[in-house]
């Protein structure tokens, strides 16, 4: 795939977590053993198409709305890196911009590789109470399919 390719390739995975929000489509964007590290996060990997829906359930679908803003985005050959901001929105009306590096390594046109980087302790500091329990509970081999 081109660069060009490869970022919209990226594109359309974040429209569909952040806009659809279809995370059984997410699955439909990885490679059979690929991961997904959430760099700061110290739960473990998604491993699998299935195990990174589950990571990724984990931590959004307790979160009311997202807003998503891509600032850049850079490409070379298989490596798709975005600059971007989440901002969390919670029922109980907590609301937290979390700003992320987003890397992606593409083969044959699915994801092997995301890797996130982000400030934890924004996460720590702005989210309720609830949520960071919730998030607690999540064991690494919750995260494999």
């Amino acid at each position: 795939m081109s660069t060009e390719e490869n970022k919209a390739l990226v594109n359309a995975f974040w429209k569909v977590v952040y806009e659809d929000r279809d995370y059984e489509r997410v699955a439909d964007f990885f490679n059979a053993k690929a991961r997904y590290e959430d760099v700061p996060v110290p739960e473990g990997p998604g491993i699998g198409p299935q195990g990174i829906v589950k990571r990724l359930r984990h931590g959004h679908e307790s979160v009311e709305a997202f807003d998503h803003e891509i600032h850049r985005m850079i490409a070379e050959a298989d490596t798709v890196m975005t600059e971007h901001t989440e901002t969390w929105r919670f029922h109980t009306g907590e609301v937290i911009p979390l700003p992320f590096l987003s890397v992606h390594v593409i083969r044959n046109g699915k994801f092997d590789l995301w890797r996130d980087y982000s400030n934890l302790a924004t996460v720590i500091s702005g989210a309720p109470a609830w949520w960071l329990e919730h998030a607690a509970t999540g064991k690494p081999e919750d995260f494999i399919s």
